[in-house]
């Protein structure tokens, strides 16, 4: 069972930045296709970005493009979520999932496995 853990979240100004990272841990990160995605309150989830098994394909969703940095590291199961210039829009839970897939999707039924979320805020 494969498990994922995410880390990093926090309170933030608007402006700044934060870096997310999500812990796998049993299975076989290195074949997973990995995701972010957030939900802020009364809203559906959102795509946020993500990463193919090999790290050669990259997508992102188009509210976050040119301020979000998606990358892994396989030999440490680890994927981040590197954010700068933070909006308030950018508040939510993010979450961290695993598709057995191995390359990105941006379709949250494709992510079979889901971290418990991290919370980010950005005061205005």
């Amino acid at each position: 069972q494969v498990q994922l853990v995410e880390s990093g979240g926090g309170l933030v100004q608007a402006g700044g930045s934060l870096e997310l990272s999500c812990a796998a841990s049993g299975g076989s990160f290195k074949t997973y296709g990995m995701g972010w995605f957030r939900q802020a309150p009364g809203k559906e989830r959102e795509y946020v970005a993500g990463i193919s098994w090999t790290g050669g394909t990259k997508a992102y969703g188009d509210s976050v493009k040119g301020r979000f940095t998606i990358s892994r590291d396989n030999a440490k199961n680890t994927v981040t979520l590197q954010m700068i210039s933070l909006k308030p829009d950018d508040t939510a839970i993010y979450y961290c999932a695993a598709s057995e897939t191995l390359q990105t999707s941006t379709t949250s039924r494709d992510y079979k496995y889901w971290g418990q979320g991290t919370q980010v805020t950005v005061s205005s």
